[in-house]
């Protein structure tokens, strides 16, 4: 994974001024696109298209300064068809526009070329197990919700605070398989994970493929498949997330499994009464890479 990071870096400096197609790369490095995005964005700590934005910006700083050509030239070489949308990126990346940056020569903020480096510290304790699940379906209650990286989501726990506690006792009463018990699913997540972009919030259980759901419930449908499912404990939410992001710096590096989209389930195993602390199972859907 991490040979295909960097082989992906240096396709973007190739075709840094091309739409890049990639689902083609992906496929030329063994890998998909939806689990290229992921990885890329869990260890960059910013999405793949974000980083080919400051690449290509900060290149073509280099040809405003110079002052050899029209703006409008270097905007059509690196990808926009006009200035007024090349000043816009330009200045989100710069924090001045192109004819201000030529007059004075500045300010000027440069992304410099990835490289990544596999560095395996131990640091996160992965007690992992692999399952190999039948179809089966997550029923509950719904809602679409902002992406948030750490600390708890206030939209995602307004969504439960609003189900009465009979509903919840309906839920766990419903859930017929595995992962057991009352289950917080996110589903349809921007592959790229970038915070503040919508996905959507299930709370509920998994059931075999043959219950019936009763009327009022919103389901999702899961395919057969691999799962990797990470267990967790301590401080909530934190020990999850922390387990959540060490998924991408050092267990999917190191194994010969890839992500695959499908839901994320987070089983809740034990918790203390104030929800301060808690033993969780994060179950992730894989393939083989």
């Amino acid at each position: 994974m991490i040979s295909a990071l960097n082989q992906l870096v240096d396709l973007v400096e190739e075709h840094l001024t091309e739409e890049l197609d990639l689902d083609g790369l992906a496929a030329g490095l063994g890998t998909t696109e939806y689990h290229l995005r992921r990885m890329f964005s869990s260890l960059a700590g910013m999405p793949l298209s974000e980083y080919v934005r400051r690449r290509r910006m900060t290149v073509a700083a280099g040809d405003v300064v110079r002052g050899e050509e029209d703006l409008l030239e270097i905007a059509v070489r690196h990808g926009y068809g006009s200035r007024e949308a090349f000043g816009r990126a330009f200045r989100a990346v710069h924090g001045a526009g192109p004819a201000e940056v030529r007059r004075d020569g500045g300010p000027l903020r440069t992304q410099p070329q990835l490289r990544f480096r596999l560095t395996v510290e131990g640091s996160t304790p992965m007690d992992t197990r692999l399952v190999d699940r039948p179809p089966f379906r997550l029923v509950g209650h719904s809602t679409r919700v902002p992406l948030i990286h750490h600390g708890i989501n206030p939209h995602i726990q307004q969504h439960i605070t609003a189900i009465p506690p009979e509903e919840h006792r309906r839920l766990k009463a419903l859930g017929d398989a595995e992962p057991a018990g009352l289950l917080q699913v996110t589903d349809d997540a921007d592959p790229d994970g970038r915070e503040g972009t919508e996905l959507t919030y299930l709370h509920g259980v998994a059931v075999g493929g043959g219950t019936p759901v009763p009327d009022g419930l919103d389901v999702i449908e899961v395919p057969a498949g691999m799962w990797a499912v990470f267990r967790t404990s301590g401080p909530h939410p934190e020990a999850l997330q922390t387990a959540w992001a060490a998924t991408a710096t050092e267990w999917f590096p190191s194994n010969p499994w890839r992500l695959r989209p499908g839901p994320s389930i987070v089983a809740i195993l034990e918790r203390a009464d104030d929800f301060s602390t808690a033993t969780c199972e994060l179950w992730m859907p894989v393939e083989s890479a």
